[in-house]
């Protein structure tokens, strides 16, 4: 049937490109409010990579594990809990940049088990978009007392492990923990 403009349509009076258009974003996933909008992220600004390193410091005390988090003010002044990590220095692997930042955060020396997992994400600072990667790493506890003394670091405690992610701020993060579960016949 051919209708206004010579146009075919539906039997109901509907364009079939209309409808064909309608039905692939009806099967679109809808974007999690919580990641940025990646047009916006990508749009004329440089693009820059990041890679950082960090862990999941587990101690048994008793019978319980415990999970040494760090809190910081995130770039909207709130108060988040996260694991401690931070970026690879030049000519440092990313091993020895987790069991650094570790330190550095927490004032923990920490031995690394066995890796964790990855996490990637994308967000815009004024005209640059970027691209981290950060490393984990599951790792046992071995001495020191926790110390905030890093200047970017407001609290560190330790958590009991079925506490842990109640307290995280990021999911990817609560996901890593929930792995962990299940390696910690390690520790």
């Amino acid at each position: 049937m051919a209708g206004a403009g010579g146009h075919r349509t539906l039997p109901n009076g509907s364009d079939p490109a209309v409808e064909e258009f309608a039905h692939i974003l009806s099967n679109m996933p809808i974007p999690s409010p919580s990641r940025f909008n990646l047009r916006y992220v990508t749009r004329s600004r440089s693009t820059v990579d990041e890679t950082s390193a960090g862990g999941l410091v587990v101690r048994r005390e008793d019978d319980e594990i415990l999970v040494a988090l760090i809190a910081r003010f995130d770039r909207r002044h709130r108060l988040v809990w996260s694991l401690p990590k931070g970026h690879v220095e030049q000519g440092e692997t990313v091993e020895e940049a987790a069991l650094r930042e570790v330190l550095e955060e927490t004032g923990l020396q920490a031995e690394i088990v066995e890796p964790l997992g990855v996490i990637d994400f994308w967000f815009a600072v004024e005209d640059r978009r970027i691209h981290k990667t950060v490393h984990h790493f599951l790792m046992r506890y071995e001495s020191g007392v926790l110390s905030d003394e890093d200047l970017e670091v407001v609290e560190v405690a330790w958590v009991p492990l079925e506490d842990v992610s109640g307290r995280l701020a990021y999911r990817d993060e609560r996901r890593l923990v929930a792995k962990a579960r299940g390696m910690l016949s390690e520790i």
